[in-house]
């Protein structure tokens, strides 16, 4: 589960100590992930008209009760985390999604009842691999647009030259007659949908030597520059993984407790406490 940056420097009573011990626990983080897939296949089985009439009452009553689980999820770590919940991003991510599902859908505003589906991206939230693949996402961006800035010059560049090359042709007007409607006859070429026989093959009929242009923007955009995007998203999830790895011994070397180690620590106090009383 999502804990709370400054979670050690919560101080908890015993009822919220308790709380913090029963949502932390992995049960229950499981539990919520099950509901959240549970959740998904009700949602799906509803775009079904034929097992909607039959089964209609009982997957609107499924659908209300997973609801009902996420609302008390949410109140139980308001109550134990109070404002520090809203400190974590991932927390505030759980209650917008939350909060849009209790919006009244009925009369004009019936099509915010497809935006239900937004609580499948709580396994975003809680499961700890996808977190981490987010975050590697977020951490490539100031790469990413690099590339995408040198894409976009690409693009620019060879949509001029293919506009006053081909486009000039009015059998290939449609292809190459502006520079948008270039731009988007390279970007198909680049995804490499029937760039040959529908696009590249018909140019080399009327120009018999378009294959000197092609060529090299296809290895340029295909296999150089997207291969840049895979670089970045993978170097960057490496980072993350770093980052996970040497967190432990990090925290030790800081000093830094974690929050599940101060609720064991407060868990083991009060039993004390409590040895002590019964041998008083």
């Amino acid at each position: 589960m999502v804990r709370p940056a400054n979670l050690k420097d919560i101080q908890f009573t015993a009822l919220r100590g308790r709380v913090a011990c029963f949502i932390e626990n992995k049960t229950f983080t499981n539990f919520i992930i099950a509901i959240i897939i549970a959740n998904a296949a009700v949602l799906g089985l509803e775009t079904d008209a034929s097992v909607m009439t039959r089964y209609s009452d009982v997957l609107v009553r499924l659908d209300e009760i997973a609801l009902a689980i996420f609302v008390v999820e949410l109140m139980l770590k308001l109550f134990v985390y109070r404002l520090d919940f809203f400190r974590q991003g991932w927390n505030v991510f759980d209650f917008v999604i939350v909060g849009i599902a209790l919006i009244p859908a009925s009369g004009p505003l019936a099509i915010l009842r497809a935006l239900r589906i937004l609580r499948v991206l709580r396994l975003v939230s809680v499961v700890p691999s996808m977190r981490r693949v987010i975050a590697a996402l977020l951490h490539s961006i100031p790469g990413m647009a690099s590339i995408m800035a040198v894409l976009l010059i690409i693009f620019y560049v060879a949509s001029v030259l293919s506009t006053k090359l081909f486009g000039q042709t009015e059998e290939f007007a449609m292809f190459f007659g502006t520079i948008g409607a270039s731009m988007y006859t390279l970007f198909q070429i680049m995804t490499l949908e029937g760039w040959s026989e529908e696009i590249v093959r018909p140019v080399m009929e009327v120009y018999p030597y378009a294959w000197v242009f092609f060529i090299p923007f296809i290895i340029t955009t295909s296999f150089a520059v997207l291969n840049l995007f895979i670089g970045i998203i993978v170097d960057a999830m490496n980072i993350i993984h770093e980052k996970d790895e040497y967190k432990g011994p990090e925290r030790r070397k800081n000093n830094i407790i974690s929050g599940d180690e101060i609720i064991a620590l407060q868990r083991e106090i009060a039993e004390l406490k409590e040895l002590i009383r019964e041998k008083s």
